[in-house]
């Protein structure tokens, strides 16, 4: 699971900013401090980049910027239906002890369209009420034959779940009636000034143009 949440998180991020380049990714990656809740090491995003460029899931282009050659990944269509399969799984998936999975696929939302983004999270919530479900029955006959503080542990995770629920029930009420922004919207969100995003942007801009030619 590690190795497909970092698979998603890479793919995902070349799809939001292509073309892009590997430092922009890197950057880009560790504003988001995917290191302490991800496990992703810094310096393994190049190689997965390459990783993935290999398996075709990325295309790399070594275009000549300002004097010096620069590795820029666009995602190519087998990489796109694969994000869709890891971003699927990740948001419709709970595991009551690993939230890691979801969380990456949620920073990844506004990749989606709406409709997607509605019926994803309907799956989750459904798969949350069940899994509540058995858990509190495990509670009941942990509560006569497991150790007091396994039984408490296992009425955090519950509790976990609940709060869970309750949170993703606004989010999807949220954006059923419009919140956020998804593929084909608006952006809700702009940078501030000084933020590195702008650069990235322009050379975006540039890197298209290079491409064109």
């Amino acid at each position: 699971m590690a190795g497909d949440d970092t698979r998603m998180l890479l793919l995902g991020a070349v799809a939001l900013f292509e073309p892009v380049n590997g430092y922009q990714i890197r950057r880009e990656l560790m504003s988001w401090q995917v290191d302490q809740w991800a496990n992703i090491n810094p310096g393994s995003i190049y190689h997965a980049l390459t990783s993935l460029s290999e398996k075709s899931h990325l295309t790399r282009h070594d275009l000549v910027d300002n004097g010096r050659t620069v590795a820029v990944y666009e995602i190519s269509d087998s990489g796109r239906a694969e994000l869709e399969r890891l971003v699927t799984r990740s948001l419709e998936a709970v595991d009551a002890y690993h939230g890691v999975s979801f969380y990456a696929g949620f920073s990844l939302m506004p990749l989606l369209e709406r409709p997607a983004a509605v019926r994803h999270l309907s799956v989750r919530l459904k798969n949350l009420e069940r899994t509540i479900k058995e858990l509190d029955a495990a509670a009941r006959v942990n509560a006569r034959m497991a150790p007091p503080h396994t039984v408490a542990g296992l009425h955090l995770q519950i509790d976990k779940l609940r709060a869970e629920r309750s949170w993703l029930v606004e989010v999807l009420d949220d954006v059923r009636s419009g919140k956020h922004f998804f593929a084909g919207d608006a952006p809700g969100w702009v940078p501030a000034d000084d933020d590195p995003g702008w650069q990235m942007d322009a050379d975006r801009k540039r890197y298209r143009e290079m491409l064109r030619r």
